[in-house]
């Protein structure tokens, strides 16, 4: 993490205040929660519209903070304190990230995608930690704060940094990857996620490789290339770069040419490899996420070959595609930390195709950001249950009723049961479940439908 002294800070960034008599002060870690402060750290204080950080500053180098920010247009800063008065808080925390990001000497892989950017980011952390030290975006840290204090979290000594970037509109992954420069990039798909504002599936692709304009001169861009909407646009980039991609399709350069589904993962193999990979995460569709991965492990030197073990101890973030159980011995796949009609049809074909279950549900919420026609979408998903494949289905939230009206055209009215209240779910589902069920529970995160595979655990 950063370790630099006030006057080095002062360097970096403008600030509005003299330090002599703090100059020499050294800060270690940047912290914008004065209850999680750190000995050493420096506390940046936000404004928001309850809550003002700059209240607990003082407080805040009481417990440990060696320094800290002061916005400009914030009243009385405490002047006898070892603070920085600077413009604008999170610009400067940006600034600083970016000057820091110049002074190391770590390659940077950058991930987007409508889906699998988490899924995707910890198969590459593994991989590459084969061969190097390795840091990743660590939680939901990949938007305009997330990332720069990723930055400023890496270790000088760090030698590949694996940042996630997010985005809700045009212009942001833009911002996001000229601040970390990355060496590669991966963009694994093309879903549905923010149509609500970006209007469209072609918006969200050139909105999505606003990360080539942060590429490095020569590197490479990871594509997922069955996406006609990417490999159209990648072709018009005047750039000096080079360009792989993956899919299920044999035009790709790196392709599955077999796939053994097993409860607790995949076995596969990939085209011109003659070693077979185990992957312990559920899902056809993340064995595309590991092959991007394994495409930018091979461009740092890693052969395929090796890439087994890295691939074998694969642990994933909480909420994907995470198979727990349940009290009374039913297995529940927890897939609720995010949704889209892509993923959510994906997750319901893993169920679908799952042995050795006599019952299997699905737990559906509302997929949010969807736009105009977000209606449509859960009707859709509705109408392409399989009534030989799935026994019943549980939906939670308004739009969650659409998929309940799409679906009763296939599965029948007594196998589907609608709720907009969650422990009548909860309740009803509990009913059903027995050792030999599996439970799919998979919704937007605002939905919160952790809380049904938590009651599962408990018995709640």
């Amino acid at each position: 993490m950063i370790k630099r002294t006030l006057k080095q800070i002062s360097e970096m960034i403008s600030i509005q205040n003299n330090i002599p008599s703090f100059a020499n002060i050294t800060v270690e870690g940047i912290s914008i929660d004065s209850r999680k402060i750190e000995k050493g750290n420096l506390f940046v204080p936000f404004k928001g519209e309850h809550m003002d950080g700059h209240k607990y500053v003082a407080d805040a180098i009481q417990r440990g903070a060696a320094a800290a920010f002061w916005q400009r247009d914030v009243p009385n800063p405490p002047m006898e304190l070892p603070i920085l008065i600077v413009e604008d808080c999170l610009k400067a925390v940006q600034e600083l990230a970016r000057k820091y990001r110049t002074e190391l000497h770590v390659k940077v892989v950058g991930i987007t995608g409508s889906n699998g950017k988490t899924t995707t980011k910890d198969i590459t952390a593994n991989l590459l930690s084969l061969k190097y030290k390795v840091q990743k975006t660590e939680g939901n840290y990949n938007n305009h704060l997330g990332l720069p204090l990723t930055v400023l979290g890496l270790r000088e000594d760090t030698e590949i940094a694996i940042l996630e970037m997010g985005m809700s509109g045009r212009g942001e992954i833009d911002f996001l990857t000229k601040l970390a420069r990355p060496d590669a990039v991966i963009i694994t798909n093309i879903g549905e996620s923010h149509l609500l504002d970006l209007g469209s599936r072609e918006g969200i692709a050139e909105a999505k490789l606003e990360i080539m304009s942060g590429l490095q001169d020569g590197g490479l861009a990871v594509l997922n290339g069955d996406e006609p909407l990417l490999m159209e646009r990648i072709h018009q980039y005047k750039g000096n770069i080079q360009v792989k991609t993956f899919g299920r399709s044999k035009l790709n350069d790196l392709y599955p040419t077999e796939i053994t589904q097993l409860e607790h993962g995949n076995d596969f193999k990939v085209n011109g490899v003659n070693e077979s990979f185990r992957l312990p995460v559920l899902g056809t569709h993340n064995i595309l996420n590991a092959l991007s991965a394994m495409l930018i492990a091979n461009y740092f030197a890693i052969s395929f070959e090796e890439m087994d073990k890295g691939l074998a101890n694969v642990k994933l973030t909480n909420m994907r595609m995470e198979l727990v159980e349940g009290k009374h011995g039913e297995k529940v796949i927890n897939d609720a930390y995010n949704a889209s009609p892509t993923s959510m049809l994906a997750a319901i074909e893993l169920v679908s195709n799952l042995q050795g279950y006599t019952k299997k549900i699905l737990v559906l919420g509302d997929m949010l950001e969807l736009g105009p026609q977000e209606e449509q979408y859960h009707l859709q998903v509705g109408k392409e249950l399989h009534a030989k494949k799935i026994s019943m289905l549980f939906t939670y939230g308004n739009l969650g009723l659409k998929i309940a009206e799409g679906a009763r055209a296939v599965l029948g009215e007594e196998k589907v049961f609608a709720y907009t209240n969650k422990q009548e779910l909860i309740d009803e589902l509990k009913k059903h479940v027995d050792e030999a069920t599996l439970v799919l529970v998979k919704a937007s995160r605002g939905m919160k439908l952790e809380e049904v595979v938590t009651s599962l655990q408990k018995g709640l």
